[in-house]
């Protein structure tokens, strides 16, 4: 049987520490990169090489002042993590990452009504704004079906910058998604 969060008592929130960077490195590039990230659905892997981020690019975020990464542990195992930034009155979402051989088991669902509770209840916030890589129809149907709706506001792939990995097409865009929050 699939392990189904919303049953399970001992899955615990929390806002990460600067000891946990190389945990949500290694979290992040198992969910988006290589051939770990396949055993999920959330890999980029097909149209992206190389890293998705670094210990250092973490840190840096979790040293910002606007901006946090929220943790999803079950027993202590870090499963889920994400990081939002408030930008005045819209809660920016991004890195959001899974596990991936517990993807698909209402984790993810449960991170989103975190990070929207965060948004409307401790910041104040309006809405909740992302970006996704727009040839990923898969991922924005799933983040349709939890209320966000597209834009049609689209940005540039950071080409040149293998910050971001190392692009295997040339026609990747980001498209900006927004939840207007109650």
């Amino acid at each position: 049987m699939a392990y189904n969060p919303a049953m399970d008592s001992t899955h615990t929130f929390r806002p990460a520490t600067a000891a946990d960077a190389p945990l949500i490195a290694a979290l992040v590039e198992s969910a988006y990169r290589g051939d770990a990230s396949r055993v999920g659905w959330t890999t980029e892997a097909d149209f992206l090489h190389g890293r998705r981020t670094d210990v250092t690019e973490i840190e840096t975020l979790l040293a910002g002042g606007n901006g946090r990464f929220v943790l999803f542990e079950r027993d202590g195992t870090l499963l889920a993590s994400c990081y939002i930034e408030r930008r005045e009155r819209t809660c920016y979402f991004g890195m959001f990452s899974v596990h991936p051989p517990a993807q698909g088991a209402g984790i993810g669902r449960l991170v989103i009504e975190e990070v929207e509770r965060i948004a409307r209840e401790e910041w104040r916030c309006d809405q909740v704004e992302m970006t996704v890589i727009d040839i990923r129809a898969e991922l924005i149907a799933w983040y349709e079906r939890r209320g966000y709706r597209r834009t049609g506001r689209l940005g540039p792939f950071p080409y040149g910058d293998e910050r971001f990995g190392i692009p295997q097409r040339d026609d990747l865009r980001f498209e900006y998604l927004v939840k207007d929050l109650p």
